[in-house]
């Protein structure tokens, strides 16, 4: 048997199992023989804590789904009782609606540090497109969440999120009735949304987090100097930069995780409801259909985009029509071959479409393309280095503008409207769009500093 014949060397029990299963082979791919930039610093803590916080989530929402029951009638009552009745109930509780909010805060920081060290260029394309893909379902994993404690906000919530669908021309509402399941939200959304929230999507999650991981342990991970370790290599062919992730990242990130555990303890025991942010006062209140509350707003982490999607009115659409205009112009000019007639009359279609179709359907498009745009990010950026720490001074303060704009739409889509916040909003929503779309052309300009053959790393 090809078993027989597998050189192993481990043994006894362990050896055992290694000439049926391959346990020490994949701890010693994934552990103690992939080897990691020595150079890491904060900004990596926060893969291993999304990683934690995924496993709170999945092991608190067994439980709650163990007292919870997905009915209209029923649903506000069972979320009370979990809190009233179910021995440490509350905690389990408090412990999964932190953990939703904390995993959002570390996984935008996550996010962040990609920008900031460039872990989206070649060759970690496919890594940076699992984990938006990644970013996509915790969204929807979120939102369908959102409706199954059946509270006031949560139920109109859900009700001005599906009505977004209805502005698609020719098939929306159609499709707006079928995600709903009913001309309203009703009992039948609630047991679709439960059956998204606790079934499908956690399965697709953590499908894209494996492929995530296993496209990283392919190419390596990146580090702060944006420098390829697998290029310098000794006799055996271990990288002279790298370092086994365990014990030393396992031990560095089990810091991370003691730190992260201490400020997770104080906002669950102390601050759970953080002001109405993490856990919203109306959604104490069970859902009523026949009275709106004044204000119906997002949790904070779809803020920013749910300020783009407000702040796209007619004014606004012209203005997108403008600048859509301007682009064809643009291409007309400069484009060469098939391009230069094809840019163009691609504009002035989606020109002429806009002007066709209401403000809201394009509030939706919007509010996606600010999503969709992330996963284009590798071939956007032009730049000869990937680090931030090589780039020009321009280039920072570009990433700058860009980092105090989403923080400053996040904040607007937390505030009642305004004409003065929608001005704003607008503004800061053509900055984010401009940051992207003008990467090609500014992320080549200006001088950059030559990244070291080595990374720089100073022991402590």
């Amino acid at each position: 048997m090809a078993t027989d014949n597998k050189e192993i060397s481990t043994t006894g029990l362990l050896g055992w199992v290694d000439r049926r299963f391959p346990l020490t082979s994949t701890w010693k791919q994934h552990l103690s023989e992939y080897y990691a930039p020595k150079n890491f610093n904060v900004w990596y803590f926060f893969g291993s804590l999304a990683l934690l916080v995924l496993v709170n989530q999945i092991v608190t929402g067994i439980f709650l789904t163990m007292n919870y029951k997905p009915d209209s009638t029923l649903a506000f009552a069972s979320v009370e009782y979990i809190m009233r009745e179910v021995p440490w109930g509350w905690l389990i509780r408090y412990m999964h609606s932190t953990g939703a909010s904390m995993f959002f805060v570390v996984v935008y920081l996550h996010m962040f540090r990609g920008l900031l060290y460039g872990s989206y260029r070649k060759p970690r394309e496919l890594v940076w497109i699992f984990g938006c893909a990644i970013f996509l379902c915790l969204m929807a994993e979120a939102f369908f969440g959102y409706l199954l404690p059946w509270g006031q906000m949560s139920f109109w919530g859900a009700q001005v999120i599906v009505n977004l669908f209805s502005a698609i021309p020719f098939i929306g509402p159609d499709l707006s009735l079928w995600i709903r399941g009913d001309y309203v939200v009703s009992d039948v959304t609630l047991n679709r949304f439960f059956a998204f929230h606790v079934i499908a999507i956690p399965l697709v999650l953590l499908l894209l987090v494996v492929a995530h991981l296993i496209a990283l342990h392919e190419v390596g991970s990146n580090n702060p100097d944006g420098i390829e370790i697998k290029e310098k290599k000794d006799d055996k062919g271990v990288p002279l930069d790298g370092i086994p992730f365990h014990p030393y990242y396992s031990v560095h990130d089990f810091f991370g995780v003691c730190v992260f555990l201490m400020v997770f303890a104080v906002i669950v025991f102390f601050m759970p409801e953080m002001g109405g942010y993490f856990l919203e006062a109306n959604n104490f209140i069970p859902a009523n259909p026949l009275q709106t509350p004044p204000e119906i707003a997002p949790v904070w982490y779809f803020t920013a985009f749910y300020a783009m999607l407000r702040a796209t009115t007619d004014p606004f659409k012209i203005v997108l029509m403008i600048v859509i205009a301007a682009l064809g112009l643009l291409a007309l000019v400069r484009a060469r071959g098939k391009w230069k007639i094809a840019l163009p009359a691609l504009a002035a279609a989606l020109v002429v479409f806009m002007y066709l179709t209401e403000s809201k359907f394009w509030g939706v498009v919007v509010m996606g393309a600010a999503v969709v745009t992330l996963f284009f990010l590798p071939w956007l950026d032009r730049s000869p280095v990937k680090s931030i720490r090589y780039r020009p001074f321009f280039h920072k303060v570009f990433f700058g503008i860009f980092v105090a704009v989403f923080m400053t739409l996040a904040f607007l889509g937390t505030r009642p409207p305004s004409p003065a916040a929608t001005l704003i909003a607008q503004v800061c929503a053509l900055v984010y769009f401009a940051f992207f779309l003008g990467m090609p052309f500014w992320s080549r300009l200006g001088t950059f500093k030559q990244p070291p053959e080595r990374v720089r790393f100073k022991p402590h």
